[in-house]
């Protein structure tokens, strides 16, 4: 990630404050969501399928709800961020409002307002010289790590659509929460075959990762229910904060934490206002 968004971005919230420094529409993705019954789903029983189907059969659901949690730890500080989140499918728009402690690279605690769009975020309370209330629009190119954790929190659409390239996956165990029963995979993706396997602006996102992330063969666990869908996702993404550095003391672990919920129940994700949109300003110590 360069230096000025780390500086100015609260991505910046997690990954500044320890380093001292969506999915696009395509034929066979989760874009799928107006031509499919999601009634039709059902949860493939190899387990490596399951997996890789699952971003798009929770997309069939057309919207859905999200609480995330963001845990970044390093060999100094520890850090985590929760936030509550809505995905519109049909729109392929998402809103997240990730809650920031004091200490996280802002100041005071507060609320950042997060909306995801295909290859785009827009950041409302960003910690950047920005007026109360407005937004800055940044491509997702401009994010070192494909804005998969640098925003602090990971949109639904590209946690879900990093589970395209799983690698290897092994059911744990089957459990029920809520009348609902849960079957629980574990096993390793890899985001370059992610990308290959996602199309549009959300691929891009997932390739930047891929080179950024230290750590390729990414760690998951996630429970799907009886239709294939993503209850709850764990992804454990890893970087070092002194570029090229293999040394164990200088990587930083995102644990990315998503619980989807409301599928099917739809909510309304808008833009900003064109109006409301301004550039971010350079930061103290930018180059």
């Amino acid at each position: 990630m360069s230096r000025p968004f780390r500086a100015a971005l609260v991505a910046a919230i997690a990954v500044a404050a320890l380093s001292s420094c969506s999915s696009g529409a395509a034929p066979g993705t989760s874009s799928d969501a107006q031509t499919v019954d999601p009634a039709s789903d059902h949860l493939a029983a190899d387990p490596l399928a399951a997996v890789r189907a699952a971003a798009d059969i929770t997309g069939h659901n057309g919207f859905l709800q999200d609480v995330t949690t963001l845990r970044t730890v390093s060999a100094t500080k520890q850090m985590t961020l929760h936030g509550t989140g809505a995905y519109d499918y049909a729109a392929h728009l998402g809103r997240i409002q990730v809650e920031v402690p004091a200490g996280a690279g802002t100041g005071a605690p507060g609320r950042l307002n997060e909306v995801v769009s295909p290859g785009v975020v827009y950041l409302q309370n960003s910690g950047a010289k920005v007026p109360a209330g407005k937004w800055i629009k940044l491509q997702v190119q401009q994010l070192g790590d494909g804005n998969l954790v640098s925003s602090g929190a990971t949109d639904p659409a590209s946690a879900a659509d990093a589970l395209r390239g799983a690698q290897a996956a092994t059911l744990v165990d089957t459990s029920t929460a809520g009348g609902v029963v849960l079957k629980h995979y574990r096993g390793t993706l890899d985001l370059t075959a992610s990308a290959k396997a996602t199309a549009g602006p959300a691929a891009a996102g997932l390739a930047l990762a891929a080179h950024t992330f230290t750590v390729k063969k990414v760690p998951y666990d996630v429970w799907l229910d009886e239709h294939g869908r993503i209850d709850k996702l764990v992804e454990v993404f890893t970087f070092a904060q002194v570029p090229g550095s293999t040394a164990p003391k200088d990587q930083v672990v995102v644990t990315s934490t998503s619980q989807f919920s409301a599928f099917g129940t739809p909510v309304k994700v808008e833009l900003p206002p064109t109006g409301d949109i301004v550039a971010p300003t350079a930061q103290p110590g930018s180059k």
